[in-house]
């Protein structure tokens, strides 16, 4: 069985990689921003989304595989919020 409190750390988690997600998306879109610090924001986000770039392809120039992660954490935060909140009542 797992604790309540475990939904609610991974819905948290997710929020947090999905904000640097956002980042990522920003620092792309405007290059002024970057900086020695992006190269870690990258290290996070490209494993996720290399994989899917090779199934997934871009469509007139635009990167599906990011809208397509983005959608999934929110499906899976979401479930993790419903867990949790069954499981505390």
């Amino acid at each position: 069985m797992i604790p309540c409190e475990l939904y609610a750390v991974v819905a948290k988690v997710l929020q947090l990689y999905q904000l640097i997600l956002l980042v990522y998306a920003l620092i792309s879109w405007v290059p002024s921003l970057r900086g020695r610090w992006t190269e870690y924001v990258a290290m996070l986000v490209e494993p996720v989304l290399t994989p899917l770039r090779r199934i997934i392809p871009p469509i007139a120039g635009l990167d599906i595989s990011f809208l397509v992660v983005i959608i999934l954490i929110q499906w899976v935060i979401h479930l993790s919020q419903q867990y949790a909140f069954t499981c505390s009542i």
